[in-house]
């Protein structure tokens, strides 16, 4: 018979119940802050739920009625510099933070409410009416709510989405060597998503200050979590991960509050991360004024037992106790917060007959609608700029990927906030091509290997750029990746300056290369672009030369927009001239540059296909004027280039490798056709690959993209239906 060793967890899994002596040891101030603001909250939430009853909330209302305890607290033992971010059903987090920061010295429950209590509370509901006075000026409505100065650093429509992004605040935090915490709340629903397991690990493994907060209502939208999880004690996923959690009664603010102190203290301490699992109820249904029970997803008698333990009620019945308030005084508390919300909601609504309508004043000007998809570029002012056949500098013949870790390594010299994160890229010599070869023997503490979890770090890369103290580059080892990474790459990271008002700074680089003709087959071989120029919020930078290399990531990482890097296999061993002294100087964004100039055809092309189109139209004899894009999103095309060249050669022909499906080509020739059609003697001819990912079979993967032959026949062909046919 085998022998049986049972295993004990690294770490412990507790429940927290406050017990008298704990009541009667609380602060009076606490608890009197503690129950002001769950009455705000809850005055708040009605009065939203209210209007939308009224059709005046333009999107969904997801009230946390019921849940408050929660979130109450767990941040009554935050500090203004400590971060929260949260989910769809945030506005009570955003409320507990943010009362807190216009209120440090707490609310007490017999004392009118200041006006900056009333500010916030009129912010927080223009925002969640989708007006211009909202704190992300109407962008962001219920769902993402956002207060960088109170420490609210936005809540997600996405489920779990929040989580790597928060991770990337403790970061933050971590490396400034400060010992604030970050918090992020999420459901029962989210506890099952990659995103949120992988931040776990994460988090674990680089022992993060960060607080992983579950408020487990049981339900998502309508699903029961016994439905979906063998083990509904959501806290016990810590053990897994080696993260010490709490289970407590989430409608006892102040067992929440005991449990998020012993969570925060070991944060503090420096020994990484915490799990508390607060079990709350929802008094209505996923979204609006109607209990679950009208949807016949619960029943009525499971609703009136959660009621009958109301966290308002709880706090108060204490206070009474110790004869800290009296019955009147939390009715008039009561009164004076559905008072405050009133005043807010006349701020934003006039009568219309019988009616409230929004005052059309308040509502965000049609001309806003994308500003803040990018910044301005100002931040690039007063760098010195570079093109390579006017640099005065000295120049070497270098490899190109040498050229990569030079570069990098003498941005890490001169600015401490990069860091540098991926998978293997502090082994190997460099990473699997030698991009970053000698930066982790220099800065050891700044590159970063990471778990594969694209997911996690790509976000948490995102985080810690929005806080501002780091600026990132994120290595994905294939480009194929983003799509395992795809919500924190396209909805947090392409999405937050724009979504939060324009107001959110983006600093981050991801680094990626393509790597068709290698063999590495369908999943490791797409020429991101295309992907990539339909998120109008990325930058994309596509250097074919060493030269251009150094000025374009020099730009990428003072900018404080996301900016992807692509870099190509076939051109990391070639040579050219690159910059010896001189590495500090940057190509602006926009700026495309003719590499041979011609009459007879445009031709438009980026990385390895500057090459293959030059060696085609000099095969040929072609008169071509070939343009390297270097800069690929739609506000970084050179038009003026562009449009030059088009009217003096009046055919294109646009040369990608990739595969047809995800083409950059297509978006781009669209594009030429609508601005400058009447200079076309013939629609724009594309070069692309096939239709399908590229192979793993050497026949078929040269067959499946494009080459030097190819663009070769495109330049026949467009010669031809000029009538000026090549030789065969």
């Amino acid at each position: 018979m085998a022998d049986i060793v049972e295993l004990q967890a690294t770490t412990h899994w507790r429940e927290i119940m406050s017990a008298p002596a704990d009541w009667a040891a609380c602060a009076p101030e606490r608890l009197g802050a503690m129950l002001t603001s769950l009455h705000l909250i809850r005055a708040f939430e009605e009065c939203v739920l209210e209007l939308a009853g009224e059709g005046l909330v333009h999107g969904p209302a997801h009230s946390s009625i019921g849940q408050e305890g929660g979130a109450v607290g767990s941040c009554a033992v935050l500090r203004t510099s400590d971060h929260i971010n949260g989910s769809h059903r945030g506005h009570h987090q955003f409320l507990a933070k943010t009362l807190n920061y216009v209120a440090p010295d707490g609310l007490d429950p017999r004392t009118p409410f200041d006006g900056p209590v009333h500010d916030l509370l009129h912010k927080a509901l223009s925002e969640i009416a989708g007006l211009s006075e909202g704190f992300c000026k109407g962008r962001g409505g219920s769902m993402h709510l956002r207060w960088e100065e109170a420490g609210a650093l936005g809540t997600n429509a996405i489920v779990g989405g929040g989580a790597p992004l928060a991770a990337g605040a403790a970061f933050a935090h971590l490396r400034a060597g400060s010992d604030d915490v970050a918090v992020t709340y999420f459901g029962d629903g989210a506890i099952n998503i990659g995103s949120v397991l992988e931040t776990m690990n994460l988090a674990a493994a680089w022992k993060l200050p960060m607080m992983f907060f579950i408020e487990n209502n049981l339900y998502a939208v309508a699903t029961h979590v016994d439905e979906v999880t063998a083990e509904p004690r959501l806290s016990s996923r810590g053990l897994g991960f080696a993260i010490p959690a709490w289970r407590v009664d989430g409608m006892d603010p102040l067992a929440v509050s005991l449990a998020c102190e012993q969570a925060v203290a070991h944060m503090r301490k420096g020994e990484g991360p915490t799990i508390v699992e607060a079990s709350v109820y929802r008094y209505f249904h996923q979204n609006g004024a109607l209990p679950g029970s009208a949807f016949g997803y619960r029943d009525k008698q499971e609703e009136a037992d959660w009621r009958a333990r109301d966290p308002l009620e709880r706090v108060a019945r204490e206070m009474i106790a110790r004869d800290l308030v009296s019955e009147s005084d939390i009715a008039e508390l009561r009164a004076r917060s559905i008072d405050a919300m009133a005043r807010c909601a006349e701020r934003i609504c006039e009568a219309d007959g019988n009616r409230r309508r929004i005052r059309d004043a308040l509502w965000p000007k049609a001309e806003f609608v994308d500003v803040g998809v990018r910044g301005d570029l100002q931040e690039l002012d007063g760098l010195s700029v570079a093109e390579e056949d006017a640099f005065s500098g000295r120049l070497e013949t270098r490899k190109f990927v040498d050229v990569i870790a030079d570069l990098l390594k003498r941005r890490m010299e001169t600015d401490e906030r990069i860091v540098v994160l991926g998978e293997d890229i502090h082994r190997l010599k460099g990473g699997t091509n030698g991009a970053t070869r000698g930066l982790a023997d220099a800065f050891a503490e700044r590159v970063l290997g990471t778990p594969i979890c694209e997911g996690a770090f790509v976000g948490l890369a995102g985080g810690a750029a929005m806080d501002g103290r780091v600026r990132p580059i994120v290595e994905f080892m294939y480009p194929d990746f983003m799509w395992v990474a795809a919500d924190q790459v396209f909805n947090q990271i392409a999405k937050a300056r724009h979504m939060f008002g324009g107001l959110s700074e983006m600093p981050l680089v991801l680094r990626t290369k393509v790597a068709m003709g290698t063999g590495y087959g369908s999943q490791h071989s797409m020429d991101p672009a295309g992907v990539f120029a339909t998120s109008p919020g990325w930058r994309i930078v596509a250097p074919s030369t060493p030269f251009d290399y150094v000025g374009l990531m020099n730009a990428a990482l003072a900018c404080n927009d996301p900016v992807l890097v692509i870099e190509h296999v076939d051109l990391y061993a070639e040579t050219g001239a690159a910059p010896v002294e001189d590495l500090d100087f940057i190509i602006p964004f926009g700026k495309a540059k003719i590499v041979r100039p011609g009459r007879d055809v445009t031709i438009l092309t980026y990385l390895s296909m500057v090459g293959c189109s030059v060696a085609a139209a000099d095969e040929l004899g072609v008169d071509a004027e070939i343009i390297d894009l270097r800069t690929l999103d739609r506000a970084g095309l050179d038009w003026d280039t562009i449009s030059a060249s088009v009217r003096k050669t009046n055919n294109v022909v646009i040369v990608e490798q990739g595969a047809r499906g995800v083409s950059y080509g297509a978006q781009l020739a669209d594009d030429i056709q609508r601005r400058l059609m009447d200079w076309l003697d013939q629609p724009v001819q594309r070069v692309t690959g096939g239709e399908a990912s590229p192979s793993v079979s050497k026949a078929l993967e040269r067959a499946g993209i494009a080459g030097r032959a190819d663009v070769a026949d495109c330049l026949r062909r467009v010669m031809s239906n000029c009538g000026a046919p090549l030789p065969a």
